[in-house]
């Protein structure tokens, strides 16, 4: 049985933060991770572009947190847009802010941030093991499977990172939660897409972008763009409403949202003369394509140009639910604020303190998640470095 002082168990974001901040106070730390490599959905992340945070007035940035907003607050002032890109810049990747606010490397990229960061942690003696899965407890033994067989490590102090229970192939499986002796909210998909059965009519259009539009979910509203897939929808407007849409909210969707409700009705009341509807909707409105098709998906148009523009204005688009969890971007549900002291000790163990998404919290993405996620793990390194200094 093994003796260490810190234990990191996750290499994603927030774990590798708190090693970072142990490493920092001259803690001798092991980190271990279940893949044979470390940040594989940080990696998969930065795919299309690693968006790092949102460059924003902070409390317009917490306002993003809904729920949890009063618990993460004091971790994401400490740590927030400006020090994410402050973090981002001290490891050699310059960034810069797109036109919707969202903070970006300039490489685009996860992988050099990454591996500078992994040289960084290597020369402050952070120590690396990879397929090491976590099996549980025996007493205040950790137990891992790992290529050696089954190993046992017995830390000073442990910070759990573990990530939710989206992308099992990429480690966030949300197996751990059966060995976590503490209060857990059930795991929902966040950040997904939703099923929709269509038509035929609507298959030319699968892949196709509908921009700029505004969804609507009884209060929360965003104005954006989503995308038309076989299975329903999905993309960052549907993302930003995910959260009361997956839990019982009925959709809607301005198709025009640009043009007030009484213009809409002006521009359908022009005489149409021997145009079709379809052509006079086009010519009149610049409604085609894809909208055009949501339009008719929806069911018979309404005869009147006064209901036509209301439908138009907000048309109901009919969901079966979600898509599978193992498919979304992150997961809300995990350990409750409730199993964890102000400092993210876990109340059932002294000296275990978690981060990260396997906190039961939930953001829309733009960078909310992975700041969160940052912020977390460095609040819990900070937690458990006075915990050692306290011993």
């Amino acid at each position: 049985m093994e003796q260490i002082e810190a234990l990191v168990v996750g290499a994603g974001p927030a774990g590798l933060m708190a090693a970072a901040r142990l490493a920092s106070a001259d803690r001798r730390v092991v980190v271990v991770d279940a893949k044979p490599s470390v940040g594989r959905k940080f990696l998969m992340a930065g795919k299309s572009g690693l968006n790092l945070t949102k460059d924003e007035p902070i409390d317009e940035f917490l306002n993003a947190y809904g729920e949890a907003r009063e618990w993460l607050e004091p971790m994401l002032r400490a740590f927030g847009p400006v020090q994410v890109r402050e973090w981002a810049e001290g490891l050699g990747q310059e960034v810069f802010t797109g036109s919707s606010g969202r903070v970006f490397p300039k490489v685009m990229k996860t992988s050099p941030l990454l591996r500078n960061w992994m040289r960084a942690l290597s020369d402050e003696g952070v120590e690396v093991r990879t397929r090491w899965r976590w099996t549980g407890w025996d007493g205040d033994t950790l137990q891992f499977e790992t290529p050696d067989g089954v190993q046992s490590i017995t830390p000073k102090t442990t910070i759990l990172a573990l990530g939710g229970a989206s992308w099992a192939r990429l480690g966030s499986d949300g197996k751990w939660a059966e060995f976590l002796d503490a209060p857990l909210a059930p795991f929902k998909p966040a950040n997904m897409g939703f099923r929709c059965e269509w038509s035929d009519f609507m298959k030319p259009h699968f892949g196709s972008p509908v921009k700029p539009v505004r969804l609507t979910v009884g209060k929360h509203s965003v104005k954006g763009e989503f995308v038309i897939t076989a299975r329903g929808i999905e993309g960052g407007a549907v993302y930003a409403i995910s959260s009361p849409l997956r839990d019982g909210g009925k959709l809607t969707v301005d198709l025009l949202p640009d043009m007030e409700l009484k213009d809409v009705i002006a521009k359908l009341n022009r005489p149409r003369g021997k145009n079709s509807l379809s052509n006079h909707l086009r010519k009149t409105l610049g409604l085609k394509g894809v909208k055009a098709a949501l339009l008719r998906e929806a069911g018979p148009l309404p005869e009147k140009n006064t209901d036509l523009a209301k439908q138009i204005k907000s048309l109901a688009l009919e969901l079966t639910g979600p898509t599978p969890m193992d498919e979304a971007i992150s997961t809300a549900g995990g350990v409750t604020q409730a199993a964890l002291t102000d400092t993210l000790m876990l109340k059932s163990r002294d000296g275990v303190f978690c981060a990260g998404e396997m906190l039961n919290w939930e953001a829309p993405t733009g960078g909310y998640l992975l700041t969160a996620c940052l912020a977390t793990g460095l609040h819990a390194g900070n937690s458990a470095a006075e915990y050692l200094k306290a011993q």
